[in-house]
């Protein structure tokens, strides 16, 4: 019944000339400067392969093209967030906008701009719960999990190890708040002790009073809920220059090729997780990353590469780019049932679609989307070793 709708409503589109060629503008809006600037450039790339490859098979809504449109959103400053979507739909016209990239910034664009305008978002990065929770009208959607989740997953890596004390630093927004809130809570109910949760502001040039506090209060571990490219790392040099914690917790938003980088002889036998999915569509996506001349497993890369499919395919099964029809369809393609489809089968899905079938996207993060439009999410364990960053599991 399903697929003879979908054949019906798209011959009455075509007869109305509803599927005209159109050139359908996406914005990306994500923070190129900012606490996590070093990872946007491969975001940027991996949501751009998708527009190639539906450009390419020349089979989106009667062989109309793509054109994406990247902001700055600064990832932290929600006033230049939203001024960033303000002109991606006002002035350039987009029909939908993969980010944005930090949660605070997220609710600002979705609340201020995207809901009075009718435009759907689908976030790679943002995993505040909050997000979990606000009131959206159908028009937010987000690739990678709730932070409720992570901190289930941190309590269950941290007693595994061993360590059950631990002070924790977020930064002071609601990512950080979020995330070391759900963490400390599930920590707690497992048998955990947190002996500090405090907050650190970002931009500071000297965190050694922040390190002190946290160091007085003791714990075996720092959990380090913060930006690579801002108060995270300061935090992190502050504390390896003080002595004041050997062995650090490193959430999703710490976990970068910036990090080996920057810290990495520094940090043997520290260990983190951040969302990720394992199996063929992951190794699919890192193979065509590198060979696009970007590193696929950065952090948010396959999210980025998904919530830019996301949109795509949603336009096709609805047969319209006006958001407000097809973002009815972003939960049908992302889940069963339907034909699966991996990273570099946009142009195998468009085809399926346009022949009244179902897909099932799973794409590079293993998409399957729960309740309120959010991944249920998987997480890569990592650990330094020998000052070099190792996968050594998945959650």
């Amino acid at each position: 019944m399903k697929k003879l709708l979908l054949a019906t409503a798209a011959t009455a589109l075509a007869a109305s000339g509803a599927l005209a060629q159109e050139e359908i503008k996406i914005g990306i809006s994500i923070g190129f400067t900012g606490p996590l600037e070093s990872i946007a450039p491969a975001m940027e790339a991996a949501a751009n392969l998708v527009v190639a490859e539906a450009n390419e098979s020349g089979l989106l809504l009667n062989g109309s093209t793509v054109v994406s449109v990247s902001g700055d959103s600064t990832c932290i400053d929600a006033a230049a967030a939203t001024a960033v979507a303000e002109r991606l739909i006002t002035s350039d016209g987009v029909r939908g906008i993969v980010g944005g990239m930090c949660s605070g910034e997220t609710s600002a664009q979705l609340v201020n701009v995207a809901m009075p305008n009718g435009i759907v978002m689908i976030s790679p990065s943002a995993t505040s719960p909050g997000l979990s929770t606000l009131e959206d009208n159908g028009l937010f959607f987000r690739t990678s999990p709730s932070d409720a989740r992570q901190g289930v997953v941190m309590t269950q890596i941290l007693m595994d190890r061993g360590f059950d004390t631990v002070a924790v630093t977020y930064t002071n927004n609601d990512y950080g708040k979020g995330l070391a809130d759900a963490f400390a809570a599930t920590f707690a109910e497992a048998g955990g002790t947190v002996t500090l949760n405090a907050a650190h502001e970002d931009g500071k040039a000297d965190y050694s009073a922040e390190i002190g506090a946290l160091a007085a209060a003791g714990g075996e571990v720092l959990v380090v809920a913060g930006y690579i490219d801002q108060g995270g790392g300061g935090i992190v040099r502050a504390a390896i220059d003080t002595g004041a914690f050997d062995t650090f917790h490193f959430p999703d938003g710490m976990v970068s090729d910036a990090l080996e980088a920057n810290y990495g002889p520094e940090l043997t036998g520290s260990f983190g997780q951040n969302p990720s999915a394992r199996g063929e569509g992951r190794d699919t996506f890192a193979a065509i990353a590198d060979a696009a001349g970007f590193n696929g497993t950065e952090a948010f890369a396959a999210e980025s590469y998904d919530a830019m499919a996301l949109i795509i395919l949603a336009m096709a099964a609805a047969g319209s780019s006006d958001p407000q029809v097809y973002k009815d369809s972003v939960m049908n393609v992302a889940n069963a049932p339907g034909e699966e489809i991996l990273p570099g089968q946009i142009g195998r899905a468009l085809e399926i679609i346009n022949a009244g079938g179902d897909v099932d996207y799973v794409g590079a993060s293993a998409v399957e989307l729960i309740g309120p439009g959010e991944s249920a999410g998987s997480y890569r364990e990592i650990e330094f070793v020998d000052g070099k960053m190792e996968v050594v599991g998945w959650r």
